[in-house]
C-alpha cells in the first residue's frame, strides 16, 4: 500500500521561497509519474506540477517559472522548490502518486494522495 507524507509547509512572506517534500513509501517509486496539486478555500483542487517517468515535468501556467518538481528516487522522496511566492499560492498543498509513468494535470490520473501541508503566503 502507498503511503505519501508531505512537509515543509508554514508561513512565508511573499516574494519568499519554500520547498515541499512528500516521502513515499510502498509501491514501485522511481519509474512512476508524481505530482503536486494545491486547493485554497473554497475552490476546487488543482494541478501544480507533475514530474513523469523518465523525464518530462510539467507545469501548471500559474506556476510555470517560479516552481520546480525533482525528485531523489534513492530516498523516495519527490520536492516542490517554489520560489518568488505569491499571496494567491496559499493553500494546502497535496503530493499524489500515478499507477503510470505519465501522467497529466488530471487528478484522475493519480491514485494515491498524501494528507497536505498547509503554504501560507502572507505579509
Amino acid at each position: 500500500q502507498v503511503h505519501l507524507v508531505e512537509s515543509g509547509g508554514g508561513l512565508v512572506q511573499p516574494g519568499g521561497s519554500l520547498t515541499l517534500s512528500c516521502a513515499s513509501s510502498g509501491g514501485t517509486f522511481s519509474r512512476v509519474a508524481m505530482g503536486w496539486f494545491r486547493q485554497a478555500p473554497g475552490k476546487e483542487r488543482e494541478f501544480v506540477a507533475v514530474d513523469n517517468w523518465p523525464r518530462g515535468a510539467m507545469y501548471a501556467d500559474s506556476v510555470k517559472g517560479r516552481f520546480t518538481i525533482s525528485r531523489d528516487n534513492a530516498k523516495n522522496v519527490v520536492y516542490l522548490q517554489m520560489n518568488s511566492l505569491q499571496p494567491e499560492d496559499s493553500a494546502v498543498y497535496y503530493c499524489a502518486r500515478s499507477p503510470f509513468n505519465h501522467a497529466t494535470g488530471r487528478a484522475t490520473d493519480f491514485r494515491s494522495w498524501g494528507q497536505g501541508t498547509q503554504v501560507t503566503v502572507s505579509s
